[in-house]
C-alpha cells in the first residue's frame, strides 16, 4: 500500500480530482497542513524527485538546492497541473525565491506562503504566527469554497497527531529489532505519508508496527547507524547501507523524523494550537537555534539507540545544513560516535564515490 502510494501519485491525484476533491501541493519544510485537511482538500508532498535540470535553470543558478530545482523543473513540465494551490514556508533563501517562481511557472495555481517569525519563542511570535495562519486559512477557504470551522481544525489536528504518534511508535519498534526492515523500506514508510490520507497512513503504519513487534528478534551482526540531514535521497544510497549490512536505528531527517517528533499541543483556540506547534519545534537547521541544540540531540539520539555511527546527508548547496555540521561533528566526537558526511544531490546519477566513502566508513569499525 505505502509503496503503491509513492509509485502512483499521479493516478491517485487524478482519481481524487475526478471525485471532486481539490489538491494542494505541500512544499518543504513546515506548513500548517492541518488547515488543508480541515478544508476537505488533499495535501500532497512536493519534495523534488528524480529528474535532470533543464527548464529550471532560468530560475536558479547551478549552485541552488536540487530539491527546489527539481520542483521548478516539474512545475515547468506540467507535473503539478492537477493541483489547485501550493502551500509553502520560506525558511531558507531558495524557498523565498520559489514563492515567486511558482507564480510564473504555474499561473493557474494559487501560491499560499506562510512567513514564520525568525524567533518563534517569545509570546508575541505566537500572535504573529496566528495572524499568518489566519491569512492561510482565508485563502484555503476561498479555494475550497467552504468555511474551515474550529471543529474541523480540531478534527484535523487529531488525525495528524495520531499519524505522528503512529510514526513515533514505528521508529521505536524498528530500532528495537535490527534487521527487521531495510533502509529503503523504512524510508518508504515515512515518504508515503506525503501521498496518503493521514488517517489511512496511520492505520497502515500501526499495522506494520504490530507485525514487526510479532517478528522474532534476530541476532544482528552488522552496524547500526543514525541518519541526519534533509532527505535520504537518492534512495540508492539506502541500498548501499543494506549492501554494507548497516541498519538504520534512528534518523533526524527533515523529510522524515523531524516531521513527526512534535505534536500539536492541547488548547482551546485551534489556531493558537497550530501556532504553538511551530513554537515548540526545536533542533532543526531551518529554525532559529542560537544554541545549536540540534547537535546535542543528534549525538544523544545516536547514543540512546545504540548507533555505531552517524551518516550525515549533506544536501549539496544547502547552507543551513552546512552551517550546522561543525557543531554536530563536535557533539558526536564528544560521545565517541563516528560521523560520516556525504554530499548528496537529487540529480546525482552515479553513487560510486558515495559507495567508496561508505565502505571506508564501515571499515573503520573493523
Amino acid at each position: 500500500m505505502m509503496n503503491g502510494a509513492i509509485n502512483n501519485v499521479g493516478d491517485n491525484i487524478r482519481k481524487r480530482r475526478a471525485d471532486g476533491q481539490k489538491i494542494v501541493g505541500i512544499l518543504p519544510v513546515y506548513v500548517p497542513e492541518e488547515l488543508v485537511y480541515a478544508a476537505g482538500m488533499f495535501p500532497v508532498g512536493c519534495w523534488g524527485g528524480s529528474a535532470s535540470i533543464s527548464k529550471a535553470a532560468k530560475y536558479f543558478p547551478p549552485f541552488a538546492c536540487s530539491i527546489m530545482q527539481i520542483v521548478m523543473e516539474f512545475a515547468e513540465n506540467g507535473v503539478y497541473k492537477d493541483l489547485s494551490a501550493f502551500l509553502l514556508s520560506a525558511p531558507c533563501d531558495t524557498l523565498k525565491c520559489v514563492n515567486q517562481d511558482l507564480l510564473t511557472a504555474c499561473p493557474d495555481q494559487k501560491v499560499i506562503p506562510i512567513i514564520y517569525p525568525q524567533n518563534s519563542k517569545p509570546e508575541y511570535s505566537v500572535r504573529y504566527t496566528m495572524s499568518e495562519l489566519a491569512k492561510v486559512k482565508a485563502k484555503l477557504e476561498e479555494i475550497a469554497g467552504e468555511k474551515i470551522t474550529a471543529e474541523k481544525i480540531n478534527d484535523a489536528i487529531q488525525v495528524y497527531n495520531e499519524n505522528r504518534l503512529a510514526m513515533q511508535e514505528f521508529y521505536q519498534v524498528a530500532a528495537e529489532k535490527p534487521g527487521c526492515i531495510t533502509a529503503r523500506q523504512r524510508h518508504i514508510v515515512a515518504k508515503s505519508s506525503y501521498f496518503m490520507d493521514k488517517a489511512e497512513h496511520a492505520r497502515a503504519v500501526r499495522e506494520l508496527s504490530q507485525r514487526l513487534r510479532e517478528e522474532p528478534a534476530a541476532a544482528w551482526t552488522g552496524r547500526k547507524v543514525m541518519l541526519a540531514g534533509i532527505i535520504s535521497e537518492p534512495a540508492g544510497v539506502l541500498d548501499i547501507l543494506d549492501e554494507l549490512n548497516m541498519y538504520v536505528v534512528a534518523d533526524e531527517l527533515a523529510h522524515e523524523a523531524r516531521q513527526f517528533r512534535t505534536l500539536v499541543p492541547e488548547g482551546i483556540d485551534q489556531m493558537e494550537r497550530l501556532a504553538r506547534h511551530y513554537q515548540n519545534m526545536d533542533s532543526c537547521s531551518l529554525i532559529y537555534d542560537p544554541h545549536k541544540s540540534r547537535a546535542d540531540l543528534i549525538a544523544e539520539h545516536a547514543k540512546r539507540n545504540g548507533a555505531d555511527g552517524v551518516i550525515y546527508y549533506q544536501m549539496k548547496f544547502c547552507d543551513p545544513e552546512e552551517f550546522d555540521y561543525p557543531w554536530i561533528k563536535k557533539a558526536c566526537d564528544e560521545v565517541n560516535i563516528p560521523i560520516l558526511n556525504i554530499e548528496v544531490d537529487q540529480t546525482t546519477l552515479s553513487l560510486e564515490q558515495v559507495r567508496t566513502r561508505m565502505q571506508a566508513f564501515d571499515e573503520t569499525f573493523s
